[in-house]
């Protein structure tokens, strides 16, 4: 639960300081003839008391909005410019803009699993986009399944009386998995289970709650997830997720409401791209239908300021419905830009100058947009500097919500940092990563940067505070931070049977010529 100096301010508007508005709150409800037979203690307890429910009825509703493959650099706030983001320019410049917060990881199920449970990807039950099985085998995913014993956001925000929706991509539990949304916390779910199946914007059916609901595209051939690309496509899936948004908020106005907003733009559909060579589905290539770009890049561009249009739409319905000052919006990405749907980030300058994509433990792979809007809470147009990741989420809205969030945690709230109060800082962030073999980063102190690329490799060293392209390797100056890391990479992380650390596949050898 908020502190009476931040349901209050250090002051009030008014300049009285917290103890002595809520001392005004308790003569408000007790007449004075009652006050003066109470001694000074009961007095306190009172102001006390009477402090913490304005706060439980006036609870914030909590709206994050999640884009999937977007990287650093591809909103205007964050020096974009090509791609038009004229909302998300206006949420930074009337909030909160984060330079240096992180994904959970490189791709996005283990990325989703921190920001669901405030485990980083060093100890939570997912790691990885499908394990060490068969991706295309249903039956193979429990590896990319939330444990049960790990609370999710949604359970926590349940115990604070919170309604709790779910719209777009989860990722993390398949049906009859026991994680499925509406079996962790979620009241209500409609989108796509399975990040494979999210991959098409024209799918054959979405899933409602617990049951699929069929659409009007024609998916020849569906894999076994629901994934391919449509011949007839009418029902576009990212607007489709808009209007149920919209619809959601509307039913949930008159009290504490939590949206999880996930929307899978601008996430490629792979099977188109393979099939086609452009993986970039969206209705309209408006407003870049006329440049001389390739058709993959128009694409990329207008998913992007879709996305951003409906944003804008539901921060006027939140302004229409008398929400808007009570009402915080988070957004950000699951993990750095793609190159997957014939599109080039490179072209867009999509990391921001940052080192590499998804993919990679490099900047440009986990460092992410992240703003927050909550106005006259949150000091508008400021950029914070703070390092965070999406695990912080966790306890942030155990403390915005006066929920309990689990003790054992990888977890710091930076509600203190929205407020402009002073913050608590991590010691360390940890990274690690599955595919073609176990890779592994760490930064500490906020600034040294460690990345190893295999088990049995050398450790690189970089000084994020004069190099945050990683362009220069400080291994042989800092042989003591190489011993630190490889220490940490060797320690810091809990055992996983599904996760385990791996060597990269050996490379099959060129036959030589006779």
């Amino acid at each position: 639960m908020l502190a009476p100096e931040r349901v209050f301010g250090t002051h009030c508007q008014s300049g009285i300081p917290p103890c002595q508005a809520a001392l005004f709150v308790v003569h408000f409800y007790f007449p004075l003839s009652i006050m003066f037979r109470l001694p000074l203690s009961a007095l306190t307890c009172l102001a006390l008391l009477s402090a913490f429910p304005l706060h439980a009825a006036n609870k914030p509703n909590i709206i994050f909005i999640l884009a999937d493959d977007l990287g650093y650099g591809d909103l205007g706030c964050y020096g974009q410019q090509l791609i038009q983001t004229p909302n998300l320019d206006r949420m930074a410049a009337e909030g909160m803009r984060f330079t240096h917060f992180y994904a959970g990881a490189p791709v996005c199920a283990p990325s989703r699993a921190v920001l669901m449970t405030g485990r980083d990807v060093g100890h939570v039950s997912v790691r990885g986009n499908a394990g060490t099985k068969n991706y295309s085998d249903p039956s193979s995913m429990r590896p990319q399944t939330l444990r049960k014993d790990e609370m999710t956001l949604p359970e926590m925000l349940k115990t604070a009386g919170y309604s709790t929706g779910i719209i777009g991509k989860w990722g993390i539990g398949e049906l009859a998995s026991g994680s499925e949304p509406t079996h962790r916390g979620f009241d209500y779910f409609y989108g796509y289970l399975n990040q494979v199946h999210a991959h098409n914007y024209y799918p054959s059916f979405l899933i409602r709650n617990e049951s699929p609901v069929g659409l009007r595209n024609v998916v020849p051939g569906d894999g076994p997830f629901g994934q391919g690309w449509a011949t007839v496509k009418i029902d576009y899936s990212h607007d489709m997720f808009s209007q149920e948004a919209l619809k959601w908020i509307q039913q949930q106005k008159d009290h504490p409401f939590f949206l999880y907003l996930a929307y899978t733009i601008p996430h490629a559909n792979d099977e188109a791209t393979k099939a086609l060579g452009n993986g970039q589905e969206v209705p309209s290539l408006e407003p870049y239908t006329n440049k001389d770009w390739t058709e993959p890049n128009k694409g990329q561009a207008a998913m992007i300021t879709r996305m951003d249009g409906d944003i804008g739409r539901i921060f006027a319905l939140l302004k229409r419905l008398g929400l808007d000052d009570n009402t915080i919006v988070f957004f950000s990405s699951d993990n750095g830009p793609h190159k997957e749907g014939g599109n080039d980030p490179a072209f867009f300058n999509a990391s921001g100058g940052l080192r590499g994509i998804k993919r990679d433990l490099y900047e440009g792979g986990i460092r992410e947009p992240f703003l927050a809007r909550w106005p006259g809470k949150v000091a508008a147009g400021k950029t914070s500097a703070h390092v965070g990741y999406f695990g912080d989420v966790m306890t942030t809205l155990a403390e915005l919500s006066g929920g309990k969030a689990p003790d054992d945690l990888q977890s710091i709230s930076f509600v203190p940092e929205l407020l402009g109060q002073p913050q608590k800082k991590h010691d360390m962030l940890y990274w690690e990563f599955h595919e073609g073999g176990t890779k592994q980063a760490v930064l500490v102190d906020e600034h040294w940067k460690g990345v190893r690329l295999r088990p049995d490799g050398p450790t690189q060293i970089y000084d994020l505070a004069t190099d945050e392209g990683e362009q220069h390797n400080l291994h042989d100056q800092h042989t003591e931070l190489v011993q630190r890391f490889e220490e940490l990479f060797k320690t810091y992380r809990t055992e996983n049977p599904d996760w385990p650390i791996r060597m990269p596949p050996a490379k099959k050898a060129t036959p030589v010529k006779q």
